[in-house]
């Protein structure tokens, strides 16, 4: 799949209104727009790319070399230098200091377990520099056991043809994501197939909280809606505020 049509392909399945509430969050609770911020797991590099735009000093890491190339792409197109490393988040010895870390699109819910999120949030805590925050959201566990079983998604535009179907995981709280793709290839003038399983897990609020201040964190603040409401029993998604 060249870089293109991959990027294509990862758009398909974004909101792109999402990120401008992304922004808007880390703009209420950051405030200085001056500070340092790794963003973690930032993809094609639409958000990091937003909060550069908002003033803020933004370094993206992402696991995938085809997603940092994207972001790179994406940031030279809009006139931007965007510092980007090719990195893992269970693995944040060598990045450097930053006043902030995001992390947001639920990728904490792509670790296999509470082992690996309780790394992350410990490798995070040794990255922030004092007073450091750390922002970051999750799937509720409303989303992931009454919302997404069963869930079906289809989307067809005059390249891509997306179908998206959700069923509950092995784990406790977990959920799989079964996405298909068809893509049309100009070249052969064809559509071109291609499949992908993601898998989510998330755990109760308690054991978040547990977890963070196993990490270190003392000040942990939770909210819903990008930081608009508090969290409710039918909150899809809850949103961390984690001070150093």
């Amino acid at each position: 799949m060249s870089y293109q049509t991959f990027a294509q392909v990862y758009d398909a399945i974004m909101d792109e209104t999402l990120y401008e509430r992304w922004g808007n969050f880390v703009d209420q609770e950051l405030q200085n727009k001056k500070q340092t911020v790794l963003e973690l797991a930032c993809g094609t590099g639409a958000l990091a790319i937003m909060l550069k735009k908002r003033g803020y000093a933004v370094t993206g890491l992402d696991l995938s070399a085809n997603m940092l190339s994207l972001a790179n792409e994406r940031a030279w197109a809009e006139g931007l230098q965007l510092p980007l490393i090719e990195g893992d988040m269970l693995d944040l010895s060598e990045v450097g200091k930053y006043d902030a870390v995001t992390c947001f699109s639920d990728s904490i819910c792509y670790m296999p377990h509470k082992e690996a999120v309780l790394s992350v949030f410990k490798e995070v805590y040794q990255t922030l520099n004092d007073s450091g925050m750390f922002l970051f959201d999750v799937h509720s566990l409303y989303q992931i056991d009454e919302v997404f079983p069963g869930y079906m998604y289809n989307d067809q535009s005059e390249d891509i043809s997306f179908l998206w179907k959700s069923y509950s995981g092995d784990s406790e709280h977990s959920i799989e994501h079964d996405l298909t793709f068809f893509v049309y290839e100009e070249e052969s003038d064809k559509y071109e197939r291609f499949d992908e399983t993601h898998k989510e897990r998330t755990y109760p609020l308690v054991v978040y909280y547990d977890m963070l201040q196993q990490a270190g964190f003392t000040s942990i603040k939770t909210s819903a809606e990008f930081g608009e409401t508090e969290v409710k029993d039918d909150s899809p998604r809850w949103f961390f505020v984690c001070k150093k």
